[in-house]
C-alpha cells in the first residue's frame, strides 16, 4: 500500500529500494546421480524437481545444487515457478570423465535417460551465467565452477562440487588438486558484486586448503554442523551473513541442504 501511494503522489520507487536487502541462498548435494543407496537415485525428472522445491520452499532466491540430472532441469524450473509465482532460470553443468564424455546419471526405474550429473544452479529473476574449468586429476573426474550473476541484487553466485579425498580421484597428499579449486573458485569474484560462493568442497572445515577462504569471509553456519553424516562438506560463504540453517531432517540424500540469508 506504502508503494501504491507514492506512485499516486508522483514520487517514483527506484528499483533498489523496491529489493530486499538480503538474499537467500541454499546449496544441497542431492545425491541423485549414480548412488544407489540414495533415495533419489533413479527417480524421474518431477521427482526430482519435487524433492528440491520441498527443500527450498517459497522464499528462496538462489538454489546450488550438485549431484543433479540434466534431464530434470525443466521440470526444475517448471515446479519452481508453479510453486514460488516467480520466474526461474536453471543451469546445468553436466560433469564429464577424464576422457571427456558425459559422466551420466543413471536411467530412472523406467530405463528412462536422465541426462548427466551434474552442478547446478537455479536463480529466481534475472541472471546470466558462465562456466570456468577447474584444476582436475586427469586421470578422474573433471571439476567445473557454475556462476550466476545477479543484476538486480548486485550479486556474483558461484557453486562447484570438488574432487573427492578418494584413491581414484584426488589422492595425492595434500588434496592438491582441491586445494587449486578452492583456489580458484573462490577468485572468481566480481568488482561491485557480493559475492555468495559455495557447494559440495569436500574438504573439513580446518582443512588448510580453507583456512585463506575463513579469513575473508564468513561462513554460513559457524557452529560447522555436519551436513553429511558426521562430516561437514557443504559451504555458503558470503561477506555479511544473517542466518543460517541446517536441515538435519532431510533423509532423501546422504547431504543435508545448508540455508543462508546474505546481507547485500
Amino acid at each position: 500500500m506504502i508503494g501504491h501511494a507514492l506512485v499516486a503522489a508522483g514520487l517514483a520507487i527506484s528499483p533498489a529500494v523496491a529489493l530486499r536487502p538480503e538474499i537467500s541462498v541454499m546449496t544441497w548435494n542431492m545425491c541423485a546421480g549414480t548412488n544407489a543407496s540414495c533415495s533419489l537415485y533413479r527417480r524421474t525428472a518431477p521427482e526430482i524437481a519435487r524433492a528440491v522445491g520441498t527443500q527450498a520452499g517459497r522464499g528462496t532466491d538462489v538454489l546450488f545444487l550438485q549431484e543433479f540430472c540434466t534431464g530434470a532441469d525443466a521440470a526444475l524450473e517448471g515446479w519452481l515457478e508453479n510453486s514460488t509465482g516467480r520466474a526461474w532460470t536453471v543451469r546445468s553443468w553436466g560433469l564429464l570423465s577424464q576422457h571427456g564424455t558425459p559422466y551420466a546419471c543413471h536411467p530412472d526405474l523406467l530405463g528412462r535417460p536422465r541426462g548427466t550429473q551434474s552442478v547446478t544452479i537455479a536463480v529466481a529473476g534475472p541472471a546470466t551465467f558462465e562456466t570456468h574449468a577447474l584444476s582436475s586429476p586427469p586421470w578422474s573426474v573433471r571439476r567445473a565452477a557454475l556462476c550466476a550473476d545477479l543484476p538486480r541484487q548486485r550479486v556474483r553466485a558461484c557453486t562447484s562440487h570438488l574432487s573427492v579425498g578418494l584413491p581414484y580421484d584426488d589422492r595425492g597428499p595434500g588434496a592438491p588438486y582441491r586445494t587449486k579449486q578452492v583456489r580458484e573458485l573462490f577468485a572468481l569474484t566480481a568488482p561491485g558484486r557480493t559475492p555468495v560462493f559455495g557447494g559440495d568442497l569436500n574438504l573439513r572445515p580446518d582443512s588448510r586448503a580453507l583456512a585463506p577462504v575463513y579469513a575473508r569471509y564468513q561462513e554460513c553456519d559457524p557452529r560447522r554442523r555436519p551436513t553429511m553424516r558426521a562430516k561437514k562438506l557443504d559451504y555458503l560463504f558470503t561477506t555479511r551473513v544473517l542466518g543460517c540453517r541446517v536441515d538435519t531432517r532431510t533423509t532423501v540424500s546422504d547431504h543435508q541442504p545448508l540455508h543462508l540469508r546474505a546481507a547485500l
